[in-house]
């Protein structure tokens, strides 16, 4: 058995940066590489691409975050991990094995599905947030369980060196590897415990070196524009120490490491997960050379009987626009913009949510800021409709004052998008089949 592991996080979210796991994979001696680019948001869009469009539902950026680090994944032997396909991983699949063998390489993929539920779901089933059924909160557009290590173990002990799934919980993307090349069993509490917390310390990849923790000054985590994302080192013992590659930016320090601890954890005395229920109370942190932290006290109860589920509901249309004032008297012009916009909307009856906000402070007028006063200000709205007409109409509003007053207004920009609501509820995990394909590239 081997007697450590190191794993980067290449992504810890759909938009993050690109270069950084290829740096991992050129200099960071990496086994596994992991890239976490999915949200209950994420996953949703993805559904209501793929609805428009069957070849759409997989990540937009998986060619581009794949191209640049599948040769030294092959040449070293790496395993990947990502959940890039989204609403459609068997698609993703097949989009990665065509770059594979576009770039001559010979790779074994595993596909996981089952994580798409929105035919086993109860539409009356309430929801975790507001006790209200499912059903209630608008016309469901989809449903996704967070599936647990279990559901990727096979695509591993099968070869598989790239591993492509849909919703599975962010830190299971690391509990696999680990389970997998330490042989732990999945029913080893503690064990699953500390791959669990390691798994939660990288999944935002650059948080915790530091991208999440700086300040104004830079001091706390300095070269951000280079930011390091992170290497987990975990031993066959249990052993946890989070670092990142030399010359990078950023830092890891007590600080950076703690504070990812205890991001979205809700109850740190049992953060639960689909391969244990976790607690943090008792987890020591301490540096041990320059970005170089040890994390050890996980402790674990067994994997839940139900995993939490995902919802996406169509929640109706946002209108977003914006109107700029400048020179003397611009913030009491705003706001009496806003004002009128108000006022007229009122009496539509048919607004169901309504936001203004005045921003600004110096891109019409450089160096113009006169004590407290700004010499400009920029008036947003943000309104909400069950429709697309209605809110179109709010918007409309906006780039009425151009001629309707106050006096000076310019710039208007709008924007229309439909809005995707996201609520949770719980399913037995025996309702909840994975299973994975290979592909062969």
């Amino acid at each position: 058995m081997p007697k450590a592991m190191r794993i980067g996080a290449g992504a810890g979210f759909a938009g993050d940066r690109l270069e950084p796991a290829a740096e991992l994979v050129a200099r960071g001696n990496l086994d596994a590489l992991v890239f976490e680019c999915l949200a209950e948001r994420t996953i949703a869009l993805a559904h209501r691409r793929r609805r428009a469009d069957p070849d759409a539902g997989f990540d937009p950026l998986l060619e581009r975050r794949l191209r640049p680090v599948l040769p030294g994944v092959a040449a070293q032997g790496i395993r990947v991990l990502t959940n890039m396909g989204a609403a459609d991983p068997v698609g993703a699949g097949r989009r990665a094995a065509a770059l594979c063998r576009e770039l001559g390489l010979a790779m074994r993929i595993g596909v996981v599905t089952g994580d798409d539920v929105l035919d086993r779901i109860d539409p009356t089933a309430p929801a975790l947030e507001d006790g209200k059924p499912l059903a209630a909160h608008g016309p469901l557009i989809a449903a996704n369980a967070y599936l647990g290590a279990d559901a990727m173990l096979p695509a591993l002990e099968a070869g598989a060196q790239l591993v492509i799934t849909g919703r599975v919980a962010d830190p299971s993307l690391f509990v696999a590897p680990l389970a997998w090349r330490f042989g732990w069993a999945l029913d080893d509490a503690g064990r699953i415990a500390t791959a669990t917390l390691a798994g939660h310390l990288m999944e935002c990849a650059g948080q915790v070196t530091g991208g999440y923790f700086a300040d104004a000054d830079g001091s706390d985590a300095p070269g951000l524009a280079d930011l390091g994302f992170p290497i987990a080192e975990v031993t066959a013992a249990g052993g946890i120490t989070i670092t990142k590659l030399p010359g990078t930016g950023g830092r890891v320090s007590r600080a950076t490491v703690s504070e990812q601890l205890l991001y979205e954890v809700t109850d740190p005395g049992a953060y639960v997960t689909p391969d244990v229920v976790l607690e943090v109370t008792g987890v020591a942190v301490a540096e041990q050379g320059a970005d170089r932290v040890t994390v050890s006290g996980a402790r674990g109860q067994p994997r839940p009987e139900s995993l939490k589920v995902s919802v996406a509901y169509e929640a109706g249309w946002e209108a977003e626009a914006g109107i700029s004032y400048g020179g003397s008297g611009a913030v009491e012009r705003g706001r009496r913009a806003a004002d009128i916009v108000r006022e007229r909307l009122g009496r539509r009856g048919d607004i169901t949510d309504l936001r203004f906000d005045l921003v600004g402070v110096d891109s019409l007028l450089p160096g113009r800021l006169r004590g407290s006063e700004p010499s400009e200000v920029r008036l947003r709205l943000c309104a909400r409709a069950a429709s697309a007409e209605i809110a179109a109409d709010a918007a409309r509003e906006v780039e009425s004052l151009y001629t309707n007053g106050p006096a000076a207004g310019g710039g208007v920009r709008s924007a229309l998008r439909p809005v995707v609501g996201i609520v949770s509820t719980l399913i037995d995990r025996r309702a909840v089949s994975p299973a994975v394909e290979i592909l062969e590239a």
